[in-house]
């Protein structure tokens, strides 16, 4: 009983509350883009890796392989700009933006190409 504590939900502790993973409408965007390049047969698989910096939604043509494209997220941004991005095989920088929707809006998928 001695280690108790009180949890209240009041506006300060949670404007302290960092973000360690993808919000819910983040990783919804990211999942509806990936179904439809899914249904497409251009991607077959994903992974999610997560570090003290970044989180990255990893996408694969194969699963033996590296992935051809990675949606980033980072969580020690030093612009606005760099909060999401989006980087290919070799770890070139595709695009970049602060909202997540028009950043993956903006990109032609279907024009990329992945180097093998």
């Amino acid at each position: 009983m001695r280690h108790l504590k009180l949890v209240v939900n009041n506006v300060f502790s949670n404007s302290r509350v960092r973000e360690n993973f993808f919000v819910k409408k983040e990783l919804q965007t990211i999942l509806n883009l990936y179904g439809k390049m899914v249904s497409n047969g251009t991607w077959k698989d994903y992974g999610v890796s997560i570090g003290s910096k970044e989180i990255s939604f990893d996408i694969y043509q194969r699963a033996s392989e590296k992935p051809i494209y990675k949606i980033l997220k980072n969580l020690k941004p030093k612009s606005l700009d760099e909060k999401f991005y989006i980087k290919d095989k070799h770890g070139n920088v595709l695009e970049k933006s602060n909202d997540l929707s028009n950043l993956i809006e903006k990109t032609r998928w279907n024009n990329l190409k992945a180097v093998k």
